[in-house]
């Protein structure tokens, strides 16, 4: 019988999930090969093996984070209101930032860098909403320049999640502030004919 493979599938998933949390947690030059295999329950060569380096398993774990949110933010079906897409957007994109805490902390805590001037690809998590956007300014709800709203619209978001993640904010006050910050957010940027309300459905199933 040939020697069963030990760095296999589940290894890998191990490893992701050990560089998710080392990462999301400490700085990333502090973390070494010898960190993430401990973490993993692997052998150092693990890393090597499976990824080719410990930037390889760094791409990796942004990939799915990338990937995750843009998933989640895609599924979020268009509406005749492009303000109220906008909003449940924003319901979708707090709802994955708590269930997927290190993945949201990597996202933005060093390992991706987000660019809102950079080119928009087609999985990128910005995308959904600057459709969203360009819906509202092609039906003259909004008037802006497209990027200029997202990134407004994202400083709003992401300033209230990641205080809901530190636990300065509990669920109650957090859903009450973003029923009240993203429409307040969108009337900065409204024409006369666009001007959003405040919405209820805030919760995460």
């Amino acid at each position: 019988m040939g020697r069963p493979r030990t760095n296999d599938e589940t290894v890998k998933e191990r490893l992701v999930e050990a560089a998710t949390e080392l990462f999301a947690t400490r700085p990333r030059e502090s973390i070494t090969v010898r960190a993430l295999a401990a973490a993993a329950g692997a052998a150092t060569a693990a890393v090597y093996t499976l990824f080719g380096s410990k930037d390889a398993l760094i791409n990796e774990v942004r990939a799915r984070a990338v990937g995750g949110l843009f998933h989640v933010l895609s599924q979020v079906p268009d509406s005749d209101d492009p303000l109220a897409d906008i909003h449940a957007l924003s319901v979708a994109y707090r709802c994955w930032a708590r269930e997927h805490t290190h993945l949201y902390t990597v996202l933005f805590g060093g390992v991706q860098t987000f660019d809102p001037t950079g080119a928009v690809g087609t999985g990128d998590p910005v995308r959904p909403l600057l459709e969203a956007i360009d819906r509202a300014l092609a039906a003259s709800t909004l008037t802006g320049d497209a990027t200029s709203i997202a990134l407004s619209i994202w400083v709003t978001l992401h300033g209230l999640v990641t205080l809901e993640l530190a636990g300065a904010l509990d669920t109650a006050t957090a859903e009450a502030a973003l029923q009240s910050a993203i429409p307040a957010t969108l009337r900065g940027w409204s024409t006369a004919e666009g001007r959003p309300r405040g919405r209820s459905d805030t919760g995460c199933i």
